[in-house]
């Protein structure tokens, strides 16, 4: 008997936000392997912010997603049948399968598939803290960021999957790191779990003014590094008290993820503090993985990383949980169960 998958497709590109509507559930019979590939179940699905802007065509750093196609997404899952030397039935693997059940891939080609060991790290943790977005944080944190001891380091979105790990990174350097949420929530468990030295809640404070002086207030020497997750206000009111030679590390740009203009309110002040703020996208640094993976999956095993997840269950939850993350209503990192 033909064996089933089950997918989520891209039906149509977003006009402004995204809806439930973009996306079609659709059920496929599964080619017969070849030689060299290898059929993998998915237990886990990743959902994360950088999606929502390849849904649309607009000119990008990557090619939009295309119509028609299986979401793009990351994956962790299990070897079910094999035809490939180096891969076996039972063993578990991490790679971009996309919204489905089950993937045909060849693992010979660059970044198709990675074997991880889930007898110390949950299989789940390679999607989040011990994958891109951990290696997200590593990067922009210890690249761009380069705390020095004493200095003040500002992380927005300060809760979810990159900025709960790039605050902890920052306290191993001894830097006073203060993080931006939605919500009192999660700002008590960036606090009280994560180990922030202080949080602003930026829906307490509606306008650029009041938030500038609610960060003024837990910044009282300034901010030296932010990472940034959201821009907007929130960037806005970072730099209205940055120190001179501040860095940003612009990583996700979340208040224009419904489609609208992100616009900066006083680009002056890049000169006159004479910050450095630089964009960067994570896979376009293959240098740091090996690295930054060894560093996060040995914390995560000693249990001296922190992460907290969101889990959504089953595939057709997809669509919905993705719209709920781009609306701030995840905490922590956003999956999907598949089992």
């Amino acid at each position: 008997m033909t064996l089933m998958n089950r997918q989520i497709l891209l039906a149509s590109r977003p006009q402004a936000a995204a809806s439930t509507d973009n996306f079609k559930l659709v059920e496929t019979p599964l080619p017969p392997l070849q030689d060299g590939q290898v059929l993998v179940r998915h237990h886990w699905l990743s959902l994360d912010p950088y999606m929502r802007g390849r849904m649309s065509d607009a000119r990008s750093y990557a090619a939009p997603q295309p119509l028609g196609e299986v979401m793009l997404g990351g994956t962790a899952g299990e070897v079910v049948e094999s035809r490939h030397p180096n891969f076996a039935p039972g063993d578990k693997v991490v790679g971009m399968g996309g919204w489905q059940l089950y993937q045909v891939a060849d693992p010979s080609q660059p970044g198709a598939l990675r074997k991880v060991d889930d007898s110390r790290v949950p299989l789940q943790a390679y999607l989040g803290v011990v994958g891109m977005p951990g290696v997200t944080a590593w990067y922009g944190l210890h690249r761009i960021l380069d705390p020095q001891p004493g200095q003040t380091v500002v992380v927005s979105a300060a809760s979810g999957a990159v900025g709960g790990v790039v605050e902890q990174l920052a306290k191993r350097r001894s830097a006073r790191v203060v993080g931006i949420a939605g919500g009192p929530e999660k700002c008590r468990f960036v606090v009280e779990e994560l180990g922030f030295d202080a949080c602003v809640d930026h829906r307490a404070h509606g306008d650029l003014a009041s938030l500038a002086a609610a960060l003024r207030e837990a910044c009282p020497r300034g901010i030296d590094g932010d990472f940034e997750n959201v821009g907007g206000r929130v960037l806005d009111a970072v730099m209205l008290n940055a120190n001179a030679f501040s860095r940003v590390a612009l990583c996700g740009l979340i208040a224009g993820y419904g489609g609208e203009d992100v616009p900066m309110a006083n680009p002056r002040l890049i000169l006159t503090s004479r910050m450095r703020i630089e964009g960067f996208i994570v896979s376009e640094h293959p240098e740091v993985w090996p690295q930054a993976l060894q560093a996060l999956g040995e914390l995560v095993a000693r249990g001296e990383l922190k992460y907290r997840e969101s889990v959504a269950q089953g595939l057709e939850a997809a669509p919905s949980a993705f719209l709920g993350m781009l609306q701030g209503r995840n905490f922590g990192k956003q999956l999907v169960r598949l089992d």
